[in-house]
């Protein structure tokens, strides 16, 4: 285990680059959706990964918390990092993805590239219908 301070120090940056709105000593159970959400994003970056699987990332969080978990993950992207995002809400797929893979009973139904991908298409090929 790390001694306090080391984790303190640590911490304290993407604390503040995340904005994440409580105090040192608050338990996380008892932020807020989005700022718990932003302490787990705090821990991936810790951790210096390359490759992030979001799994609905903005399910519950305020509008203003969803606008700073897109900045960061484009900030992710532009560094060079993977992002692979799991969403049942099409806007945030469809404006935050080069490339969409809809999933239908277990298989590949149907891969999207961002420029010619529209909600409807990915709901027919969420539906198993042919597009």
């Amino acid at each position: 285990m790390q001694p306090r301070g080391c984790e303190a120090d640590l911490a304290a940056p993407l604390v503040k680059e995340l904005r994440i709105k409580g105090t040192s000593s608050q338990p996380v159970a008892l932020l807020s959706g989005g700022n718990q959400q932003k302490v787990v994003l705090g821990k991936w970056l810790a951790g210096d990964a390359n490759i992030f699987i979001f799994d609905e990332p903005t399910r519950g969080v305020d509008v203003g918390a969803k606008v700073e978990i897109y900045n960061l993950i484009n900030r992710l992207t532009a560094s060079g990092a993977g992002v692979i995002m799991i969403s049942s809400e099409l806007p945030e797929l469809v404006g935050m993805s080069d490339r969409i893979v809809v999933m239908y009973r277990g298989r590949i139904q149907q891969e999207f590239d961002s420029v010619d991908v529209t909600q409807e298409r990915l709901l027919s090929a969420a539906l198993g219908l042919a597009s």
